[in-house]
């Protein structure tokens, strides 16, 4: 699989989310929500109700919840192609991936810059993306620790098919590092969305990582 940007919306409010999901929305194709719940992030943005994306876009959830499973049906109701948990959160995973799975759903699971892909080996067979996490939760920026590439090596050893997300310090001075580490998925969200041109900011990225770079109008 080509590396691909994923344009990050994170918002605290409706008007602030519309605004983010409009100035990508020119360009991408693909985009990566966050949802944090104010207790497993120290920030709170918008609820699941208030998610909605343009038809044609895929969209990931990176849902950065205590407690993620106990919204299981509002998050499938809005049939995203991806939905991120972390590995850090409480719940029976397994479960909810195999619902997800039988609802069309993948699933991938996030692991916080301490936490060793040991901990999510068992769970490996339910799992379809693994994002490694570099940032700031529930903000944006952070700083990419390319040390954290040696998770995408052990992850894509035990299953190769797996395919690996990046979130957290994504820039025009790593994205090339980060693609050719084995990240497939490289979430962008302060280098695009505080750009004073988006698109340039977006398509740079996408020429660093060597991957086409077609535009999408909506």
């Amino acid at each position: 699989m080509a590396a691909q940007i994923c344009p990050t919306v994170l918002a605290s409010n409706a008007d602030e989310y519309r605004e983010q999901i409009e100035r990508v929305a020119r360009f991408a194709s693909r985009v990566h929500l966050d949802l944090a719940d104010g207790r497993f992030a120290p920030t709170k943005t918008i609820s699941i109700d208030q998610v909605w994306w343009p038809g044609g876009m895929q969209a990931d959830l990176h849902v950065m919840y205590q407690e993620p499973f106990k919204h299981a049906k509002l998050l499938f109701n809005l049939k995203p192609q991806l939905i991120i948990v972390h590995a850090e959160a409480d719940g029976d995973f397994v479960s909810f991936a195999e619902e997800a799975h039988a609802q069309g759903v993948e699933v991938g699971v996030a692991l916080k810059p301490e936490t060793m892909p040991q901990m999510i080996e068992p769970a490996l067979p339910w799992i379809d993306h693994v994002l490694i996490f570099s940032g700031h939760l529930g903000h944006f920026g952070g700083q990419a620790n390319t040390h954290l590439l040696t998770k995408v090596l052990y992850l894509h050893r035990l299953k190769p098919q797996l395919e690996i997300g990046w979130d957290g310090g994504i820039n025009d001075q790593n994205a090339h590092v980060l693609a050719a580490g084995g990240v497939e998925v490289l979430n962008a969200g302060g280098y695009i969305q505080h750009s004073s041109d988006p698109a340039r900011s977006y398509e740079m990225l996408m020429r660093l990582i060597g991957t086409a770079t077609p535009r999408r109008h909506i």
